[in-house]
């Protein structure tokens, strides 16, 4: 579950981590009451308005601005909210935002030349190991750091039993070329970070940029925070964090039906029952020539009524030109899985987009019979050439 700006810094400061800190604003009006409240605060007099989109590279597309007063403020934010942000990391058509972090301004004048760091927590899944990834040159894509100069990008392993000790928090702050409070800071920082990571049971926080301050505070400027659902039951009170209106509207829905569904670009529907099989499915369509338009598992009870909701699912989506149905009977019967695939097709009407059906394991002869002598529309196969024959026959009309 991805998290706005504002919702995984007040993550990171519930387990000690530095923030540049900032209030939610829904509209203009609000943005200035919530400048005017950090002034009072903080004692800051400029303002950073930021767009809450779950995306990178907001301030490319012109969703982070700085405000000089409140005029500014009110004009920036009137301007922000309800833009439809394009950056590097959302489609052509962009993100719609909603609301607004105003923030303080941190980069004050001071005894030092502040500097920006890149910090992520991330699991390394080859050694089965957390690892700190952090590099000096914070505030830019760390893709563009690892092809122009990989050199610059450090790793730190932690070993998930023993955690973060000392030394590797002290070598974190050398590397990044600290010293004196600075250094003292940066350790404090990375192990109150690395805290936050394994506590909130998250999958990654990658913070960029880290800031140095003028006056040698070390704090996160940006948060960008994922929660591995598995274990949203043990914090119930990150559920209530998710906003639908940053997710596709089709997974919102298919989720709720119980469906697992990944919308994609591709032409061509998928209905699948099992992750692996489904992997497979989408490499058979790209082979016969097509792109898969979606993941869709319907897991192990593949009935007519959840065939029917999978179906509408995968129609909703206009690029869908044909429907691969790949359906291994372990667990369930093909036939039974066939007579829902024809009963859901009955209850919703014509469906013009051509179905191919591959069925295979338990009573799977009886299946392809069934669908062979229902008099509908509907192309059945037995083998995984059969069926990608299939495909990219109605995809050549």
């Amino acid at each position: 579950m991805n998290l706005h700006e504002y919702q995984g810094k007040e993550i990171l400061s519930s387990f000690g981590v530095r923030i540049q800190r900032g209030i939610v604003a829904q509209n203009a009006q609000e943005a200035v009451a919530a400048a005017k409240q950090l002034t009072s605060e903080t004692g800051t007099s400029w303002h950073v308005i930021k767009a809450q989109v779950h995306a990178g590279g907001r301030g490319k597309g012109g969703g982070v601005k700085l405000a000089k007063n409140l005029q500014e403020v009110e004009e920036i934010a009137g301007q922000i909210i309800g833009m439809d942000l394009v950056t590097p990391q959302t489609s052509a058509e962009g993100k719609r935002v909603h609301q607004v972090l105003v923030a303080e301004d941190v980069y004050y004048p001071g005894e030092s030349e502040t500097s920006e760091f890149y910090v992520s927590v991330l699991l390394n899944r080859a050694t089965g190991r957390n690892m700190i990834m952090y590099s000096t040159e914070g505030g830019m894509d760390i893709e563009t750091v690892a092809e122009e100069t990989p050199h610059l990008i450090f790793t730190e392993e932690v070993d998930p039993i023993v955690g973060l000790v000392p030394f590797q928090a002290r070598r974190i702050a050398f590397n990044l070329g600290l010293s004196g409070l600075a250094f003292k800071e940066m350790t404090k920082f990375v192990t109150a970070l690395y805290t936050a990571y394994v506590k909130s049971d998250s999958s990654l926080f990658e913070i960029n940029p880290v800031l140095k301050t003028s006056d040698d505070k070390i704090m996160a400027v940006d948060a960008k925070v994922t929660i591995d659902d598995n274990a949203l039951y043990r914090h119930k009170n990150y559920v209530d964090l998710r906003d639908v209106r940053e997710e596709s509207a089709i997974e919102v829905e298919a989720g709720e039906l119980g469906l697992n569904y990944v919308d994609l670009d591709g032409n061509v529907g998928c209905m699948v029952n099992g992750a692996g099989l489904a992997m497979a499915t989408m490499d058979l369509i790209k082979q016969a020539g097509g792109e898969p338009a979606n993941f869709l598992d319907v897991g192990g009870t593949a009935d007519a009524a959840r065939v029917e909701a999978a179906f509408k699912i995968i129609l909703k989506d206009p690029a869908v030109k044909a429907i691969l149905i790949n359906i291994f009977g372990g667990i369930v019967r093909c036939d039974r899985v066939a007579q829902g695939v024809i009963d859901a097709y009955k209850n919703m009407g014509n469906i013009e987009v051509p179905i191919i059906v591959r069925l295979q394991g338990t009573n799977a002869d009886v299946a392809k019979e069934l669908i062979d002598n229902s008099g509908l529309d509907v192309l059945s196969a037995t083998e995984f050439q059969e069926a990608a024959d299939k495909v990219q026959e109605v995809l050549g009309k």
